[in-house]
């Protein structure tokens, strides 16, 4: 018989008789070969799709593939695919099968060996093969404390899946291995949720869990992991409601009560436990031991923090014996304790090092920094050379101190250094030696160095160190002042360490009597002085060494509000080409005066900003340069911003009437990065608009922050832009600007509705249309009367909102603001769906929707299909409406328009309740609840509840759908809303146990 002609083989051959083919290695036999068999069992040839027959040979296939290489018999195979009722020619077919499939796979996959067939090839090939390997990656992970590493091999794992495993495939073995798979894939999803908890995305995990329950209905696991995720995310209620589904649930369905772990769940919930509101964290890190030494400074008794500073270089330092020398150079700004770090390092690593430790203060930071033959000539005393042994040149002395220093382990502490041609020949050289630099410059050409930049201490760690001078008893009194006092130092240890002294001499002073000083800004740096220790004349070391364009670059970039600063920004504030701002600036952070927060973004140490102001107060001659300064940073900021609006909204007439600018901003092609650089600059965006507003120019401000107008419905800048809204309105009437104000009442009417507050926001809105009017400003006028169609809309006065609308219509087709009209057509659909005119409303949105489209709108072309979707829904078209919505939804998304994505998600949420999916409906309400939690007010979360309340209902989660229900109808209630009755008539008398 052939031997491809079936499993039956009349005499194994010995591993040295067999063919080329089955002596190949698996690599080669499967090159190029691909399986899958979590969802479709499918077969690929180098990312091409091969075909795998029909469904009994696929369930040949998959037979095999489960194996893991293993052989499978003739009849094991019949079994597999037929079971009890095979067919007579079962054994026939198998060979066929068998025979079809070596030929599509290729020349060593399938073969024949020991009375039946195998598919031999590299793990790596079968995506089940490669997900167990993820997962036992992820416990491997998890057991060493790594959750987040756990979590992400697991979430790799689940991807893999492409809908249901071995689908299709017929057979008792098929449907046996399906559900072992299914169930495989729930463990790990439950698995992956857990950890989803622990690291705190308990909100995030709502939504899934509450679709896996509807699924699962009687998995108590993932009825617990949704308790529990409720109950983190503040909603207690729902959490109890959950348990009494549950009970009720298995006391229906199965006759018993919940699992032992669902009901001290329960009872810790009711208990209000706090260890289970938070996710565990990982213990802290033993603190060091610290040694004292008999050749170094003395390490400061209250030593605090930096443990994984104390780490890391004690690590490095530990690891010298028998290494070419180490070295670690500490950079900082003046204060921030980099020698106390040091020394305390240098301390704990003295038993690495018994032949000795050197120690020298270089001051490097005054006008007359140590000579390093000097010092070398102090170094070779120490280590028993006699005087008249030490040469007289550098060279030959730092020749000899390597020579002195050869075979021995030392420990060379070289403090305060001013460059790296400084301490170069100071350095051992010799394996088993190291040394340790301090230095406000960083050591970026002493080749082979370690570097560590040393930034300011972590609140915590600044409040430890405050409390151990001051005293416990004070700090625990007031304990906040004290947190307001280690801020006012911006958590540099030397400042702490001045007010925490002054506060410890002076027994009549209360901490709020040090905090009150401090909070004067002006003041600040005069007050943190005690005795010889003064944080201003530590800046003034390292100021004074600057050179003119250093110097007026950090006076001037101090002027500025925001927190850092962007190259372009800080070469629009210099009046600089980008390249020669790039080299002051890096110039600055190489002397610790400046600090980079990220490539091409520079940052300010609290306290050194107010000692640039104070420089820029000082030596800024002729004093209207700080303001050109400033006003050349607004022009950089509002020009940038105009172009991002325009790509977003090309032909919006706004950027026609913005104030004109001097200087030059950035443009962009493409809308993303448009956004990109939005979203990065909205801090200092708008930290720019409220120092103009207060300072020179209140309407370029106010234009600024209409053209930012993203920011308002983002979610993550939402409040910090209504703020600034407010700020700028009261300025701007102060002024007496009417167009100023106008401008500023609109967009702080705009930021209120998305917030809720819609009498507010009307009010606003209809005095903007006044201030407009008085100001001759027509596209004032039309947003807020676009606006306050909308509010009308919100507040069911749809009279009102259609009469709004239609004049914002005809008054934008006045000013030809075809963006404008678009908007306008869009909420006036609105108004008449509320009506009850289904078909105009959709007509009205539809044209809207066109409009954006043909002007090329993609971020207003999504709220065009928002809008056309709401009308297609009431309209009974779901499939046309998920289509419009779902579009939006991604457009949403991918402009980060938090707010709009989860109103996008409750959009599709009511069409799947209107299709008869509350299982679907359930999960995308809880993920419009997620991300609305924060952003876009009481009403909008009132109504994802109601409607969340609908899908839980459906699928038989009654009592969590009737908290959800009570906690809308509060919200109704306290706002006075007429939903407040629709969901009154939803609630039942209440039966959770």
């Amino acid at each position: 018989m052939d031997r491809d002609s079936g499993p039956h083989v009349p005499k194994q051959r010995s591993p040295k008789q067999r063919s080329p083919e089955q002596r190949a290695p698996e690599q080669e036999r499967s090159a190029g070969v691909r399986f899958s068999v979590l969802g479709p069992v499918r077969a690929w040839r180098d990312g091409e799709a091969l075909p795998s027959g029909s469904p009994q040979q696929r369930a040949l296939l998959t037979a095999l593939l489960l194996r893991n290489g293993r052989t499978a018999t003739a009849s094991e195979l019949i079994d597999a695919i037929w079971g009890d009722e095979s067919p007579s020619q079962a054994l026939a077919a198998v060979r066929t099968y068998a025979s079809r499939l070596r030929k599509i796979l290729g020349a060593g996959v399938l073969v024949s060996e020991a009375g039946g067939y195998a598919i031999r090839v590299a793990s790596a090939t079968l995506d089940l093969a490669t997900a167990q390997e993820l997962s036992a990656q992820a416990e491997k992970a998890a057991a060493s404390g790594d959750r987040c590493t756990a979590r992400d091999r697991i979430n790799e794992a689940l991807a893999l899946w492409d809908g249901e495993p071995l689908a299709s495939i017929p057979g008792p073995y098929a449907e046996t291995q399906r559900a072992r798979l299914e169930e495989w894939r729930l463990q790990l999803t439950e698995t992956r949720l857990d950890m989803d908890l622990e690291v705190g995305c308990h909100a995030e995990a709502v939504s899934e869990l509450t679709a896996l329950t509807a699924a699962h209905p009687l998995r108590e696991r993932l009825r617990e992991l949704l308790m529990l995720a409720l109950y983190r995310s503040g909603r207690q209620a729902e959490a109890l409601a959950v348990y009494a589904d549950t009970r009720r649930l298995l006391a229906d369905e199965l006759g018993v009560d919940p699992r032992p772990e669902l009901a001290r769940l329960q009872q810790r919930i009711l208990q209000a436990d706090d260890e289970l509101a938070h996710p565990a964290e990982a213990p802290p890190a033993p603190a060091p031991t610290v040694v004292r030494p008999a050749q170094l400074p003395a390490t400061v008794p209250d030593f605090t923090g930096r443990a994984s500073f104390v780490t890391e270089l004690g690590d490095r330092l530990a690891t010298a014996e028998g290494r070419v020398m180490a070295v670690s150079a500490v950079a900082g700004i003046g204060g921030v304790g980099k020698t106390t770090l040091a020394v305390h390092v240098a301390h704990a690593a003295r038993p690495h090092f018994p032949d000795g430790q050197l120690y020298v203060d270089l001051q490097g930071a005054g006008n007359t920094a140590a000579d390093p033959e000097a010092v070398l000539g102090s170094f070779l005393r120490a280590l028993g050379t006699a005087d008249t042994a030490i040469p007289d040149s550098l060279d030959d002395r730092a020749a000899l101190y390597r020579s002195t220093l050869d075979g021995r382990r030392i420990l060379v502490l070289l403090d305060n250094a001013r460059d790296a041609a400084q301490i170069r020949p100071l350095l051992p050289g010799t394996t088993g030696s190291a040394a340790l630099v301090t230095s406000r410059a960083r050591m970026v050409d002493l080749a082979g160095a370690h570097l560590v930049d040393l930034d300011v201490m972590s609140p915590e760690e600044a409040l430890q160190l405050f409390t151990k001078i001051v005293g416990t008893e004070r700090v625990n009194s007031e304990r906040q002042a004290a947190l307001d006092v280690v801020a006012a130092c911006g958590f540099l240890p030397l400042a702490i360490r001045i007010a925490a002294s002054r506060l410890a001499a002076r027994r009549t002073w209360t901490v709020s009597v040090l905090a009150e000083k401090l909070a004067d800004e002006r003041r600040r740096l005069d007050e943190l002085q005690a005795g010889d220790l003064a944080v201003k004349a530590t800046f003034e070391l390292g100021y004074g060494q600057l050179e003119p364009q250093q110097a007026r670059a950090f006076r001037l970039l101090g002027l500025a509000d925001g927190p850092d600063i962007s190259l372009a920004a800080a070469a629009a504030a210099l009046a600089l080409p980008v390249q020669d701002a790039e080299d002051v600036l890096e110039s600055l952070v190489d002397t610790s005066l400046l600090e980079s927060a990220a490539p091409g973004r520079y940052r300010y140490h609290d306290l050194v900003r107010l000692y640039a102001r104070a420089c820029a107060e000082r030596d800024e001659q002729p004093p209207v340069e700080r303001q050109l300064a400033l006003e050349r940073l607004l022009d950089f900021y509002l020009s940038t911003a105009s172009r991002v609006y325009a790509i977003e909204r090309p032909g919006d007439r706004l950027v026609d009437h913005l104030e004109p600018t001097a200087y030059d901003g950035l443009t962009f092609t493409d809308r993303h990065d448009g956004q990109d650089w939005l979203y990065s600059e909205a801090v200092n965006l708008l930290a720019c608009v409220r120092q103009a507003a207060g300072t020179h120019g209140v309407r370029k401000a106010v234009d600024l922050l209409w053209a930012a107008v993203d920011l308002a419905e983002s979610g993550a800048n939402s409040k910090e832009y209504e703020s600034t809204a407010t700020t700028v309105q009261g300025l701007a009437q102060a002024a007496g600007d009417s167009r100023a104000e106008g401008r500023a009442l609109m967009v702080l009417s705009y930021s209120h509705q998305f917030t809720g507050r819609f009498d507010l926001a009307d009010r606003e809105a209809a005095q903007s249309l006044e201030c407009a009017v008085n100001a001759q400003d027509p596209l004032t006028s039309c947003w807020s009367s676009n606006v306050r169609g909308v509010i009308a809309l919100f507040q069911n006065r749809l009279p009102d909102g259609e009469e709004h609308l239609t004049r914002t219509l005809n008054s934008f087709r006045d000013c030809e603001d075809r963006p404008g009209e678009a908007s306008a057509l869009c909420n006036l659909s609105r108004i008449h769906l509320s009506l009850g005119r289904t078909d105009s409303a959709v007509t009205l949105a539809q044209q809207g929707a066109d409009m954006y489209a043909a002007m090329g709108h993609t971020l207003r072309g999504a709220n065009g299909r928002y809008a056309l979707g709401l009308a297609l829904t009431q309209a009974g078209q779901f499939d046309e409406a998920a289509e419009q919505l779902q579009e939006a939804l991604d457009v949403f998304r991918d402009s980060r328009q938090r707010l709009w994505e989860g109103m996008a998600l409750f959009r599709i949420a009511e069409v799947d309740i209107a299709a008869g999916k509350p299982t679907q409906a359930a999960a995308n309400a809880e993920s419009a609840l997620s991300i609305l939690r924060n952003i876009g007010g009481d009403w909008r979360r009132a109504n994802v509840l109601s409607l969340l309340g609908r899908a839980l209902d459906g699928i038989g989660q009654s009592l969590r759908a009737q908290v959800c229900w009570r906690e809308a109808l509060d919200v109704y209630e306290e706002l006075g809303s007429d939903e407040a009755a629709d969901v009154r008539a939803l609630l039942k008398p209440p039966t959770m146990a």
